[in-house]
């Protein structure tokens, strides 16, 4: 299982879907699937369970997840959950996609379900502050462009 983890916007679901394309592999979502499972928006479960119920199912479907065999892109935060971590070590091959806090900025401040991007200053905060568990990664690809077939290719010569 090859696992992408990042912040959000640094291209998880798009570069999963190209590489799972490109390996001919199944891709998943851990958010699309979390949501499908439970019927409503992650938003939503944050605002009437809140983020420990979230990060809770969030962990459960990880286990899940983990039982295939393909591409596997989390959430932003997933990857900052220690328990998530463990439960990935040796289970998974997992790779940060770093993206520049700029560009991370712009790609997602168009979509509207991200309320967060409305919030330059909390935006960064949270991006400094998810860093050191991203780094805890088996590999780190620096994210140059908006082309996803870059990534891909960096993540190829690093598998």
């Amino acid at each position: 299982m090859i696992v992408l983890v990042g912040f959000m916007g640094s291209g998880k679901t798009t570069v999963g879907r190209a590489l799972a394309h490109h390996l001919q592999l199944p891709f998943t979502d851990l958010d699309d699937r979390i949501e499908a499972a439970e019927g409503r928006p992650i938003s939503d479960i944050f605002a009437q369970d809140g983020e420990p119920a979230f990060r809770d199912i969030e962990h459960r479907a990880l286990g899940l997840a983990l039982s295939g065999d393909g591409v596997l892109a989390l959430g932003g935060g997933a990857y900052v959950q220690p328990r998530n971590r463990d439960l990935l070590r040796g289970r998974a091959t997992v790779i940060w996609l770093d993206v520049p806090l700029e560009d991370a900025l712009r790609r997602v401040a168009p979509a509207g379900h991200r309320p967060l991007a409305k919030d330059p200053v909390r935006f960064a905060e949270l991006y400094h502050s998810r860093r050191a568990a991203y780094a805890q990664a088996d590999h780190a690809i620096p994210i140059t462009s908006d082309d996803p077939s870059l990534a891909v290719n960096a993540i190829l010569k690093v598998l």
